[in-house]
């Protein structure tokens, strides 16, 4: 039995060497009987090169010690706005939009090095090149090395998404939606570079993250002793959940996940001034979606945390999601609290989402749906911000290829709109339709 599944290996490598797109000698055989399933997944085993669709092609080194593993995913996408003419704005016209875009255009490569457990991954988003410039500080994202004492104590140092809020970790290629809820761009805190402990307890029942960051975003570093913290934990009691939004794979039983999710950091003057800060990529503090730096702009002048001060930031985040037969529903709440350090200042923010959706043709075609509110400054009156989302999804190839398309009515309170859209103090509901076509390989 041993000859014969080596003497296979050495047929399907000179195969593969002389038609790269020939399908493996392993497969042919197996089709046709000639070998046993475990015949096959020895000699699969053993060659050095293999694809699986989604997770690109890997290579092995005969010891299992090395391997490389290249893929890339592409997010295309157009977006048609209708602002709201509630005001008359003359220039809403204008301010309409239909555009196409290159959303996301990733490519990856991870594995291991030198041992099973020390494995890396480096991924670079493209569009992140602009006209010769660059945003969010350049293309590297999740760039890191991990290394596995077990499964429950791992150490984990480079740069990957911070571990805070249960839809942000899911990848963007594993959305029920075209993009993730507006709740998630204002509270989540977005890439950082740091060092984080993690681990998986008796199987993925629960899980946990714990770190310290940087503090000031992707591709972005300070030189102060100002560093952020964060932590996370989740309890999965009906077996291990990943991180992956509708049932596309059909549970054949119930998933229940409980999360919770905490972040401290410390944010210097020049680190949210808008006027000045060149020097941040955190998502909240954007001056346009994130609650810091949206809600913070929203306070009387008196009572905003001044632009010469230090503001220390606490954020907390608590999410639950199911799903079983074609079911999913999750959500998310979010609190955050910024206080100035020396005017005593405090601005305090909540957000929540909620959403459902359900496979009418199992693994093929799902609808869903979704509610997101945001609180910027839980303060001063006027400002809510609510988006209403309804989205179908056509999966060819799971999550791998798909086609998706939404339609969400913004709302926005007088306040706040007036913030975003420069116009007249009246509330405004502005329109939005996304159609978007993914694939990985």
């Amino acid at each position: 039995m041993k000859r014969s599944t080596v003497l296979l290996s050495a047929l399907s490598l000179i195969l593969a060497g002389s038609n790269s797109y020939a399908k493996p000698l392993e497969d042919i055989l197996k089709e046709k009987g000639v070998i046993s399933a475990e015949d096959y997944q020895s000699v699969s085993k053993s060659s050095p090169v293999s694809y699986a669709p989604g997770n690109g092609v890997t290579i092995t080194s005969p010891d299992r010690n090395y391997s490389l593993n290249l893929g890339t995913s592409l997010q295309l996408r157009y977006t048609l706005t209708d602002l709201d003419d509630v005001n008359n704005n003359a220039t809403k016209q204008a301010q309409d939009s239909s555009k196409f875009e290159l959303r996301r255009i990733k490519m990856y490569l991870n594995g291991n090095a030198y041992s099973p457990d020390l494995t890396y991954k480096v991924m670079m988003n493209l569009t992140n090149l602009q006209g010769g410039g660059v945003k969010n500080g350049g293309i590297l994202e999740e760039t890191y090395l991990n290394y596995r004492l077990a499964d429950e104590f791992q150490i984990r140092a480079g740069q990957d998404k911070i571990p805070f809020g249960r839809q942000f970790i899911t990848s963007s290629t594993a959305q029920q939606f075209v993009d993730l809820s507006v709740v998630s761009n204002a509270f989540v805190p977005g890439y950082d570079t740091g060092v984080m402990l993690n681990g998986r307890i008796a199987n993925g029942l629960v899980n946990y993250n714990v770190g310290g960051y940087g503090g000031v975003g992707q591709n972005t570093y300070r030189s102060t002793t100002d560093n952020a913290f964060a932590a996370r934990l989740t309890v999965n009691p009906l077996g291990d959940m990943k991180y992956s939004e509708g049932d596309v794979e059909y549970s054949e039983k119930p998933l229940l996940s409980v999360g919770g999710s905490f972040y401290r950091n410390t944010l210097n003057p020049s680190e949210y001034n808008s006027a000045t800060a060149t020097n941040n990529n955190i998502m909240f503090a954007n001056v346009n979606t994130g609650w810091f730096g949206l809600g913070n702009q929203l306070s009387p002048s008196a009572k905003q945390i001044s632009v010469t001060e230090s503001a220390d930031i606490n954020t907390a985040g608590f999410d639950t999601a199911f799903k079983w037969r074609g079911f999913s529903a999750q959500g998310e709440y979010f609190m955050a609290q910024a206080d100035g350090q020396t005017t005593g200042n405090r601005l305090r923010a909540e957000g929540f989402y909620v959403q459902a959706g359900y496979f009418v043709i199992p693994k093929t075609l799902e609808l869903a749906g979704r509610y997101s509110y945001i609180d910027p400054n839980q303060d001063v009156a006027g400002d809510r911000w609510t988006e209403s989302t309804g989205a179908v999804s056509w999966y060819i190839n799971k999550h791998n290829l798909k086609l998706q398309a939404d339609y969400t009515n913004v709302h926005r309170q007088a306040l706040i709109a007036t913030t975003n859209k420069g116009a007249s103090a009246n509330p405004t509901d502005d329109q939005q339709v996304r159609l978007q076509a993914q694939l990985l390989f």
